[in-house]
C-alpha cells in the first residue's frame, strides 16, 4: 500500500531504489508518528471533519498500535513504503472508511516533519542529559585528583606544570559549550510543522495552535513554506550540534590513548576495559577509546554530508531529503551509545603518580623561574633572556613547584563555578 497510489504499478527496481531502507529507519519514528496522528485526529474532530465517535475509534486503534511499539511487536512489512502507510493501513483495516479519513488535511511531508522533530526533541533532551552526567563524572574526578600533578604539553612538547584536576575539568567545562549548542538545536526543532501539508497549507480550517499545544511544542512554524523548508534545516542543525559534541569526545579519547601509552604512562584502565594482541602478550590496547575516536570522527563527517545534500535545494519538497533521514538517525543513536560508554569507562580510570622532578620534565618550570626573577625586580624580557640562556648552555636548574593561585589554574580549579555554569543554563 502506498499513500500516493492511484492504481498504477511501479517498476520493482525503481521501487526498491526509491524506498531504500525507510522501513527500518521508520521503526525509530513509529511512536512519534502515532502520537502526531492521534493529535491530528483530535484536531479533525475539533473542526468538525470527524465526529466524536470517529475520533474515539481512531484514538483507540492508535493506542493499540502504540502498545505494540512499546512491546516490540510493531513491524513495518515489506508491503509498505514506510511507517505512515503502515499506520493508515491498520486504521483502515480496523475501522474501514473512518480509518481512511486520518490523512485529511495533511501530507506525508508534514507527517515526516512532525515525527522527525518530535524524535529530535526527545532525543536532544536525552543527549543533553547524558552529556550533563558525563560532566558531573569529570568534575568528580577533577576534585578527587586535583592535587595529582601532570605535565602540560603544547605542540606535543613539554610545556608547563598541569594537573589531572585541570585536565578533567577542562573537558567538563568545554562540554558545557556543547550543551549550549544542543539546547540551541532543541529550540530550533521545538516548532510545530504539522499543518503545512505538502508545503503550502490546506483549504481545510485546521487548528495549528491546537496541535502545537497538544504535541507539546513551544511554538509553531507559522509560515507553511518555512515549515517545509525546516526539513533539512533541522537535520543539519542537529547533526552539526552532535558533531561539536563528537569533536570534544574525539579529542578527549585521543588524550586518553596518548596518556595510556608507555611513552606517557599517565593513566591506565582495568584489564576488562582493554583488549590484547593475538601475537604480543604484553599489549593492553585502548580499543574502546580508539573506536570512540573513530565513531566521533564519522559523526563529524556526517554533519558535512548533510550540508552537501541540502546545500542548493530550492524551496519546496525534493526527494533528496529522504537521504538525510538515515544520517540524522544514525548520528542521534550513535552519540547516545558513545556517551554511555564514555561515561562508564572514564569512571574507571586509574590515575598514576608522576614525578615531575624526572629529568625529562625539568623544563616544565622555566616560566615559573622567569616569574621568580620578575618578582625579584627584573623585567620580563630580561628574565626571559636569562632563563633562555641557561636552557641553551645546559645550566638551567628548575625552581620549586609554584602554586598557581588565579582562578581556573591548576591550584584554583573553580570546580564550583563550572558546576554552577552547567546547572544555571536557561
Amino acid at each position: 500500500m502506498k499513500l500516493w497510489d492511484k492504481g498504477n504499478s511501479i517498476d520493482q527496481k525503481i521501487e526498491k531504489f526509491t524506498v531504500g531502507n525507510d522501513r527500518e529507519l521508520d521503526m525509530h519514528l513509529a511512536k512519534y508518528d502515532l502520537t502526531a496522528s492521534a493529535v491530528h485526529a483530535k484536531m479533525l474532530g475539533k473542526i468538525g471533519i470527524l465526529d466524536r465517535e470517529e475520533v474515539k475509534a481512531i484514538l483507540s486503534e492508535l493506542e493499540k498500535l502504540q502498545q505494540q511499539v512499546e512491546s516490540g511487536g510493531f513491524q513495518i512489512e515489506k508491503d509498505f513504503e514506510d511507517v505512515h502507510s503502515k499506520i493508515e493501513f491498520e486504521l483502515t483495516k480496523s475501522l474501514g472508511d473512518t480509518g481512511k479519513k486520518i490523512h485529511t488535511a495533511r501530507s506525508r511531508n508534514d507527517q515526516v516533519l512532525v515525527a522527525m522533530q518530535l524524535y529530535f526533541k526527545e532525543n536532544l533532551q536525552e543527549i543533553s542529559g547524558k552529556t550533563s552526567e558525563l560532566i558531573d563524572v569529570l568534575l568528580g574526578l577533577a576534585e578527587k585528583h586535583q592535587d595529582k600533578l601532570l605535565p602540560g604539553y603544547t605542540h606535543l612538547q613539554v610545556a608547563m606544570p598541569s594537573s589531572f584536576g585541570l585536565w578533567f575539568s577542562a573537558y567538563a567545562e568545554i562540554l558545557i559549550d556543547d550543551l549550549y549548542l544542543l539546547e540551541a538545536g532543541l529550540k530550533i526543532v521545538d516548532q510545530n510543522p504539522l499543518g503545512s501539508a505538502a508545503g503550502y497549507g490546506s483549504s481545510f480550517p485546521i487548528d495549528r495552535e491546537f496541535t502545537t499545544k497538544e504535541l507539546g511544542f513551544s511554538t509553531l512554524k507559522y509560515n507553511v513554506v518555512a515549515a517545509q523548508m525546516s526539513r533539512g534545516k533541522c537535520e543539519r542543525t542537529v547533526t552539526s550540534n552532535i558533531a561539536s559534541l563528537a569533536n570534544t569526545l574525539s579529542r578527549f579519547a585521543m588524550d586518553i590513548c596518548l596518556y595510556m601509552s608507555q611513552n606517557f604512562d599517565f593513566i591506565s584502565f582495568p584489564d576488562e576495559l582493554t583488549t590484547g594482541s593475538s601475537i604480543m602478550p604484553h599489549k593492553k590496547n585502548p580499543d574502546v577509546f580508539e573506536l570512540i575516536r573513530g565513531k566521533c570522527n564519522k559523526l563529524q563527517a556526517i554533519a558535512n554530508e548533510m550540508i552537501l545534500i541540502t546545500n542548493n535545494l530550492p524551496s519546496g519538497y525534493h526527494r533528496d531529503l529522504q537521504l538525510i533521514k538515515e544520517n540524522s538517525i544514525y548520528a542521534v543513536e550513535n552519540i547516545k551509545e558513545i556517551l554511555d560508554v564514555f561515561t562508564y569507562s572514564i569512571g574507571l580510570i586509574k590515575v598514576k603518580d608522576i614525578d615531575l622532578k624526572d629529568e625529562k620534565y625539568k623544563y616544565l618550570f622555566t616560566v615559573d623561574s622567569i616569574n621568580d626573577l620578575v618578582v625579584q625586580g627584573s623585567s620580563f624580557r630580561d628574565a626571559y633572556k636569562q632563563i633562555g640562556e641557561q636552557v641553551q648552555n645546559g645550566t638551567y636548574e628548575p625552581t620549586d613547584l609554584k602554586n598557581h593561585t588565579h582562578i581556573g589554574s591548576k591550584d584554583n580549579l573553580a570546580l564550583d563555578k563550572i558546576a554552577e555554569k552547567k546547572n544555571s543554563r536557561n
